[in-house]
């Protein structure tokens, strides 16, 4: 795998791994996943120890939002990427304690066909993650935990408390823009909590700032 850069976004705990492609006139290979270089290079350590139990493929039409889910018992960190199309990704910081507490960020992972390497996005335990959809397209998750039904919750990514501050303005308007025109949703991430109602859930106290 060739691992060309790995940065941190605007709450740092987010990573992006840049990996390199191999083009020529047919086309382009590309080796996305290799578990020796994820535990060896020198700029993933924050992935050392992390096991990946389960891998998820999802299809999302035009104007869709997912989220904003996550999980504990057992907890649960995604390596995401796209596939086709273009995702931009969702990220809420759901840790009692941290100085990032509530809020969002949003990340874009278009699917270039003809760029020289595609990228993963990681979101650790801890957050609450989602996405929403510009256009048709097709994405890919490693998941650090087996899906655990009654182990799970979502605040919506509608709700009113959640803090933008830090989001990418650009994607913030776009993010609008979709909501308010109908989006494609469940009823339960629309309905999902609110900040202030995750908090007042005990279960809340699974996510603590360390």
């Amino acid at each position: 795998m060739k691992i060309l850069e790995v940065k941190a976004l605007a709450i740092p705990d987010i990573k992006v791994v840049r990996f390199g492609r191999f083009p020529d006139h047919r086309g382009y290979f590309g080796e996305h996943f290799r578990k020796s270089d994820f535990n060896t290079h020198p700029q993933m350590e924050f992935l050392r120890g992390v096991d990946f139990f389960q891998c998820n493929e999802s299809y999302s039409k035009n104007r869709t939002i997912r989220g904003l889910h996550f999980q504990w018992n057992p907890y649960m960190g995604k390596l995401v990427r796209t596939l086709s199309g273009r995702m931009t990704d969702l990220v809420l910081d759901i840790r009692k304690g941290s100085p990032t507490f509530g809020k969002i960020i949003a990340y874009d992972l278009p699917a270039a066909k003809d760029a020289d390497f595609g990228e993963w996005i990681w979101i650790p335990p801890g957050f609450a993650h989602g996405n929403y959809f510009c256009e048709d397209s097709h994405i890919e998750y490693f998941c650090s935990g087996e899906y655990s039904p009654g182990c799970e919750a979502g605040i919506s990514p509608l709700a009113s408390d959640l803090d933008w501050s830090m989001c990418n303005s650009k994607l913030r308007k776009e993010f609008d823009s979709i909501s308010n025109d109908n989006p494609l949703m469940t009823d339960k991430d629309r309905n999902g909590h609110s900040l202030a109602s995750w908090i007042s859930s005990p279960n809340s106290d699974h996510f603590i700032f360390r």
